[in-house]
């Protein structure tokens, strides 16, 4: 399956090697090739140049050295610029020219950046409506996103699960309203999860219910999930799908059965003068992004916040095990 794979993408990248000048890869790829020997993706006179950024925290940073590392094994100059902060900050330099490209998630750019005030359930649905939005209000183009969805979701432990008798976001509704003092909630406000729409009183909404003040519990991102596992100072806590804590506790996530949560899938965001310029970039990411399902990110996420792995790394190696670059 890998050899296969790896066969079709070797030709689709031998397709973009138009002959012309020296390229001076990146470092990223340290060596690494993926096929021919020039990444002249429309056949300009000048070699090919990008500024990869990325937002500061794994997922991200695993995402950016993935794009850099396939960039650099092509042969193309890349500019590092991956851990660059926030997503505002990002998303600026994008539009700005700062970058070139970044992985951005689908409700990220409708909710935050398009500042619109409800999400789209449907996956491909809300990526149609972001990517048209953005390339009419911003000249951003947002290639097909990857499976992968890095939402917010409600963890208990197994035992927890089970002796509560509590499977879904339904079923803690009703706990908080037949055993309250059971239904205590560890989160991390940060990024305003408590008072944002799109949070905790969005989902109280959605599902008809409200925790005791008492039973809210915030701490810190990392401690959330450790807190749930030992189930001490509470029985569930809001994480992220894909995070590698999950695997490593081996937490459970509730369903979410009112859909109530936003779709969180990565997309590669390209300026829009960047992608007429190198159109075959698209080729290039999108099989990429078809391989980063839910498991896929929690499994890299896992490699660089358990395993203590440097995200360059990580990325370099399942591009390899998956036939991206040699």
């Amino acid at each position: 399956m890998i050899a296969r794979r790896a066969t079709r993408w070797l030709l689709v990248l031998a397709a973009l090697a138009l002959a012309a000048g020296g390229g001076g890869g990146g470092a990223a790829g340290d060596g690494d090739r993926i096929a021919g020997d020039q990444f002249r993706l429309s056949g300009t006179q000048r070699d090919a140049q990008f500024a990869v950024g990325s937002e500061g925290f794994t997922e991200q940073e695993v995402l950016g050295n993935i794009a850099t590392e396939v960039l650099s094994a092509a042969d193309a100059t890349v500019i590092d610029r991956t851990g660059m902060g926030g997503n505002e900050t990002v998303r600026r330099a994008l539009e700005e020219g700062e970058i070139d490209l970044y992985w951005e998630y689908t409700a990220t750019g409708w909710l935050v950046h398009l500042s619109e005030t409800r999400s789209i359930p449907d996956p491909q649905q809300q990526y149609e409506a972001v990517a048209r939005k953005d390339l009419e209000e911003n000249g951003i183009e947002w290639l097909q996103p990857a499976p992968g969805n890095d939402t917010y979701a409600i963890a208990a432990s197994e035992k927890t699960r089970q002796d509560l008798d509590v499977h879904s976001i339904s079923d803690l509704a009703r706990l908080v309203e037949r055993r309250p003092k059971e239904a205590t909630l560890c989160f991390n406000n940060e990024d305003g999860f408590r008072s944002r729409f799109d949070g905790l009183p969005g989902m109280e909404r959605a599902y008809g219910f409200q925790f005791p003040e008492e039973n809210l519990i915030e701490v810190s991102v990392d401690a959330v999930y450790g807190a749930v596992d030992e189930s001490e100072i509470c029985n569930f806590g809001v994480v992220f799908t894909t995070s590698g804590f999950i695997r490593d506790l081996d937490l459970q996530l509730l369903e979410d059965d009112e859909k109530f949560f936003a779709v969180y899938n990565p997309s590669l965001n390209i300026r829009q003068e960047t992608l007429k310029e190198y159109p075959q970039l698209e080729k290039v990411f999108v099989p990429i992004s078809k391989e980063l399902d839910t498991q896929t990110l929690r499994r890299l996420n896992y490699a660089v916040d358990v395993k203590g792995e440097p995200p360059d790394r990580v990325a370099r190696r399942w591009l390899r095990e998956n036939g991206f670059i040699e």
